[in-house]
């Protein structure tokens, strides 16, 4: 089994997990694949440095690959890769391959490709209702992906009333990830592209693409203390 740990900055990012396995299979990992959320809300961190939360995570929850995930935001990938790097510099005894994951504005851009997967995320997954996805070139460039999808999802519902106003985007917007198998669509943008080749040199390096793979044995999870 190759046990991976995907490090992040809230508990929505947990849609990531999907993506990332199919990235790994899509490289050539053939074997189990065990991905887990270092869910640090609770593990009383003396400080909020990156390179301090990677210690943590590895602590408890160690793994065969750590991808540590953070938005691009009004930063360029390049200096958002550079702080990351630099966190992991100051990291002690990593032990870990890790790999960034920096999606050019936020995480939710990626989940804008599939509007089957919408439709069904929204409970109406035989709607009319007309939706007007963007177009993949231009989801790097959305201002607001998240606000995007939430407003795909709400007219996806179909809902009126009450019930419209009372409908939880929020969630819905955790479960479109649930519906989409094939992301190779992503693969056009750059930072999907960009990590997909991070991806592959992590898996060839470590040669879990091969027969002969040992992966680490980690250690059940602690809890957080």
């Amino acid at each position: 089994m190759l046990r991976y740990t995907l490090l992040s900055d809230g508990s929505s990012d947990q849609a990531l997990l999907p993506i990332l396995d199919w990235l790994l299979r899509r490289n050539g990992v053939s074997c189990a694949i065990e991905g887990k959320w270092a869910d640090l809300r609770y593990a009383r961190l003396a400080s909020r440095r990156l390179e301090d939360r990677i210690e943590r995570a590895l602590d408890l929850y160690p793994c065969d690959l750590l991808f540590i995930h953070r938005d691009a935001e009004k930063e360029s990938y390049e200096a958002r890769k550079s702080e990351i790097l630099a966190a992991l510099s100051q990291v002690q005894n990593l032990g870990s391959s890790s790999v960034c994951v920096i999606p050019v504005r936020m995480q939710e851009a990626w989940l804008l490709f599939d509007e089957s997967a919408i439709r069904r995320a929204a409970g109406n997954p035989n709607g009319r209702q007309r939706l007007t996805m963007p177009r993949i070139g231009d989801l790097e460039g959305l201002p607001d992906p998240k606000n995007t999808l939430h407003m795909l999802l709400l007219e996806a519902s179909g809902l009126q009333g009450r019930r419209r106003r009372k409908f939880s985007a929020e969630s819905g917007s955790r479960r479109v990830v649930e519906f989409i198998e094939d992301f190779s669509t992503l693969l056009s943008l750059s930072a999907v592209a960009w990590l997909d080749e991070d991806v592959r040199v992590a898996v060839q390096s470590n040669r879990w693409s091969s027969s002969d793979f040992t992966p680490t044995q980690a250690r059940p999870a602690e809890e957080p203390r």
